[in-house]
């Protein structure tokens, strides 16, 4: 087949014409010959498959820049070229998923006061415990773990003011664990916390963004729990028997296994599976944490934890001693025992709080 003009080129690979000259412009998709006396574009066959590739990803949504890259390296290596497609296509599920969290958050807060009167009046209460302790290894514990009626928070703080990092991040929550809250006001209340925490973090860190600290908490409302998550501390909840994890870790390891470049497996003795891609530190701007409403049940037993825990503990272990403990005191020191006995290479701080029918 010899050479097409920009019309045929067009309706063969599914780029309009304007789109043609756009990419030429750009330099993404060079027409083989340009006459020159009319300017006209002629393309080979040959660049059908870069051309059809290109429309793909411009389906997809992916920006021009990133298409480029693509295309760059589809030319000598197509595997590669898979891996660049599924790590964008990571990041884009990664972003939506954030959105339809808050989505879903503001579903909840909207409909809150027009189902509250449908809604079961049982009274709940929480029975709490929480502890921390500075592992086998380490000189200092850098780490904050807090429990109270209604706010339940660990922190892990790094660099060399640490300790001082997640102390100041728990401690602009403490307020929401004694004020009320305006009614419908929780997302509200939530965000200027988490704001406030951010700022004294890096009140503490004075412009080091090698100082900071992770923060995992959540809030009860009197009928669910408001979940805050930066970092990789982790929160778990433990119903009927069953272990879920309701935090995302925000890790490099944890990104290399959402775009298939790892398996679990694989992440949990990566060199780098510490290294954070979001934190609460001295140098950032704004960093968006993770917010969500979980719905109470009776017997619902939650656990915020440190990674000197979910590092060292497997998850199946971690399950048994939840549901094998009965007193939230008890279950924390069995939980850090467990961390300690596995080597206890890192602080470990453990939050275990209980969702109890209220004494009449």
């Amino acid at each position: 087949m010899g050479m097409l003009t920009i019309g045929a080129f067009a309706r063969a690979c599914r780029l309009s014409p304007k789109a043609l000259r756009l990419y030429d412009e750009l330099d993404l998709l060079r027409p083989a010959r340009v006459d020159p006396d009319t300017g006209y574009r002629y393309y080979a066959a040959e660049q059908l498959e870069q051309a059809r590739l290109v429309a793909w990803l411009r389906r997809l949504g992916m920006p021009l820049a990133e298409i480029r890259q693509v295309c760059r390296v589809h030319d000598s290596d197509s595997t590669a070229a898979a891996r660049e497609i599924r790590a964008y296509w990571a990041r884009v599920e990664a972003e939506t998923a954030v959105r339809r969290d808050l989505a879903a958050f503001l579903v909840d807060h909207l409909t809150a006061d027009s189902s509250e009167s449908g809604r079961d009046t049982m009274m709940l209460e929480l029975r709490y415990s929480a502890h921390s302790d500075t592992g086998r290894v380490r000189p200092a514990n850098q780490d904050t773990a807090y429990a109270g009626t209604r706010l339940l928070a660990v922190a892990d703080g790094f660099g060399p003011a640490g300790a001082p990092a997640s102390s100041a991040a728990v401690e602009a929550l403490r307020f929401l664990d004694t004020d009320e809250i305006p009614a419908g006001g929780i997302l509200n209340v939530l965000e200027d916390a988490v704001r406030c925490a951010a700022q004294a973090v890096r009140d503490v860190a004075d412009g080091n963004d090698d100082i900071g600290t992770t923060l995992t908490a959540l809030l009860w409302t009197g009928s669910r729990l408001a979940l805050v998550h930066i970092g990789d501390s982790r929160a778990y909840l433990l119903r009927d028997g069953e272990l879920f994890r309701i935090t995302h870790d925000h890790t490099m390891v944890q990104s290399m296994v959402d775009e298939g470049r790892l398996t679990a497996e694989e992440a949990g003795s990566h060199p780098q599976r510490a290294l954070l891609l979001k934190a609460l530190t001295g140098g950032n701007a704004d960093t968006l944490p993770d917010l969500r409403l979980h719905d109470a049940h009776p017997g619902d037993r939650y656990l915020l934890c440190s990674d000197g825990l979910s590092a060292v503990v497997p998850e199946e272990r971690i399950r048994d001693l939840l549901a094998s403990c009965p007193a939230p005191q008890t279950t924390v020191e069995s939980l850090v025992a467990a961390a300690n006995d596995a080597g206890g290479p890192d602080n470990v701080s453990c939050v275990v709080a209980d969702l109890l029918a209220a004494a009449a």
